[in-house]
């Protein structure tokens, strides 16, 4: 004999009965809150950038020419990209290792390490600049040593590089961790299985996973070393046309009421900052991709 249906215990679901009242809001809220985010990026970033590339402009095209073709800003775009050319390799190395130790393995240390990797983000810019000055300066502790047998750090592109290389460090780890996090070892253990080296490993798995993320933090360790202004301008001495970066130089000419030369150095790193932008919108989908790929196969 067939039970009744009414007599069949009724299937509950997990979804609240409300949550699509709880969940769509009204179309009045969500203009509201279209048009505040427009407003937003409006004033604090569309109308400041164009502001930057209109007084730039300003006198002429010959004028903006003169002014980031001129000795002192042509050795502050060179000492940019010096900085930038050791720093980011230094922590492409650098987060690939502390990624693989942090996802792979279980250590003793390892929420310590997680935390010293964020510290550049808790820490100010310029109280890292000062930490090398106490660290390599004149009256520092290893600073009388490196003035004996005639190296100097502070006031010079060592310890620019050095600045640069604290406060861009974690970009690479931090876009990594999570990711190779995800993924989780399954891979590995089974190329190890199948007799891949340490380097094989690598190469041809770890690699392969992790490669736009990877591509990602370097656009953004990059962007962050080019741009940055306080640990360098206390490590650096503000020696004009030599150890001056462009944020630096940018700040000298403003002093001087150079304006026009300011503005036409300031618009090469907005320009940085657009082409940062977009590699990272192309980056940023490959990347969420891939995390989706990852979680799935977890």
């Amino acid at each position: 004999m067939s039970t009744p249906a009414s007599a069949l215990p009724q299937r509950r679901s997990n979804a609240p009965p409300n949550i699509v009242a709880v969940t769509t809001e009204s179309p009045w809220v969500r203009r509201l809150l279209i048009t505040v985010a427009l407003a937003f990026l409006t004033f604090f970033l569309f109308v400041p950038l164009v502001i930057v590339f209109a007084e730039a402009f300003k006198k002429g095209v010959e004028v903006y020419l003169a002014a980031i073709t001129e000795p002192d800003a042509l050795s502050a775009i060179k000492l940019t990209l010096i900085a930038a050319a050791i720093s980011v390799p230094l922590n492409l190395v650098f987060g690939v290792a502390a990624a693989w130790c942090i996802a792979k393995f279980e250590f003793r240390g390892k929420n310590v390490l997680l935390t010293l990797i964020d510290l550049p983000f808790s820490v100010s810019p310029v109280i890292a600049g000062l930490i090398y000055v106490l660290i390599f300066g004149l009256q520092g502790w290893f600073g009388r040593w490196f003035i004996d047998n005639d190296m100097k750090v502070i006031f010079s592109v060592p310890g620019i590089v050095l600045a640069t290389v604290f406060v861009t460090f974690p970009f690479v780890a931090r876009e990594l961790i999570p990711l190779m996090q995800a993924q989780g070892t399954e891979q590995e253990e089974a190329a190890c299985v199948l007799g891949a080296s340490g380097w094989q490993l690598f190469w041809r798995v770890t690699l392969p996973n992790i490669k736009w993320a990877l591509l990602y933090g370097v656009i953004l360790c990059n962007a962050r070393a080019m741009g940055e202004f306080g640990a360098v301008s206390v490590v650096s001495g503000h020696i004009r046309g030599q150890t001056n970066t462009m944020p630096l130089h940018i700040e000298i000419l403003y002093n001087e009421y150079q304006f026009a030369a300011s503005f036409a150095v300031a618009s090469l790193l907005a320009l940085l900052a657009l082409v940062t932008l977009v590699l990272k919108y192309l980056v940023e989908q490959r990347v969420k991709d891939q995390k989706r790929s990852a979680s799935a196969r977890a």
